[in-house]
């Protein structure tokens, strides 16, 4: 019964979250734009490059072209430098001592909160990306899946892959509880999760030795998997093998986040009147 409660109520503060973050609809408008402009511009690069070396280009550009538009759809749910400031500004001023007074666990409800965040943001910017890009003509335009089935997997593994974007943040959200200041420490794991995710250059275009080391990190986990999955790169074994582990690294994530923020409880000293 009390586990019932308790979940009742991360839905309701995850509905809070939700629709707050559906008000800022100005805010999506101007992202949808600049989404629109840095799709293009990627396209027109690869477009490049593959016109001067298309024995080297290691996909279709209907698959590259899908890729690129999704990541922009989507951009929301699994960029590394989307955090949350005041949940920083919370640890750092000690105001967190407020948090600990609600009977739920601050783990759970920072979550719940950032994830109830990202899929705010997305929701809101996806739509109209999805439908003009895919009414694009060739080579720019967004491709259907290939089967219903991809479609399906694809949904999945991004679910999953989220849940891990999360589950990586909230990591640093609790290590920010043993420093000084958080900047740098986010700094360099945005650049960590753009670059090994597949957010700068589609892990198929690194080598192949290092390709096969970046895809067992959990970075290949969040976006990489579900956009390879919708452009038909990965099926079959690879398929499972790479929605495996997401499945290791959300559980692996979520408890190492559940261990730093009980060291953290038991460290933490308020001060103030």
């Amino acid at each position: 019964m009390k586990k019932a409660t308790r979940f009742y109520k991360y839905i309701a503060f995850f509905r809070l979250r939700f629709v707050m973050g559906l008000q800022y609809r100005t805010a999506a408008l101007a992202g949808v734009a600049t989404q629109f402009a840095w799709g293009f511009m990627e396209i027109s690069m690869f477009l490049a490059f593959e016109r001067a070396a298309p024995d080297a280009f290691p996909m279709t550009f209907g698959q590259l072209a899908s890729y690129e538009w999704l990541q922009q759809a989507f951009l929301a749910f699994f960029m590394a430098w989307l955090m949350e400031g005041e949940l920083f500004d919370t640890i750092t001023s000690g105001s967190v001592a407020y948090e600990l007074c609600r009977p739920i666990g601050l783990y759970e409800m920072w979550f719940t909160r950032s994830l109830a965040k990202r899929l705010s943001a997305g929701l809101l910017r996806c739509l109209p990306i999805l439908v003009v890009a895919a009414l694009l003509p060739d080579p720019w335009k967004l491709h259907a899946p290939m089967s219903p089935v991809t479609l399906l997997c694809f949904i999945v593994t991004m679910i999953m892959g989220l849940l891990v974007t999360v589950a990586l943040c909230m990591i640093i959200y609790m290590l920010t509880f043993f420093t000084i200041s958080p900047k740098g420490m986010r700094m360099i794991f945005a650049f960590a999760a753009e670059f090994f995710q597949g957010a700068v250059i589609p892990l198929p275009f690194f080598p192949a030795p290092m390709q096969r080391v970046m895809e067992y990190l959990p970075f290949a986990a969040m976006q990489n998997v579900p956009m390879r999955v919708y452009s038909g790169q990965l099926a079959g074994v690879e398929l499972f093998r790479a929605a495996g582990l997401q499945v290791f690294w959300l559980a692996a994530l979520t408890g190492i986040g559940k261990a730093l923020c009980a060291k953290a409880m038991q460290k933490m000293t308020v001060q103030g009147g």
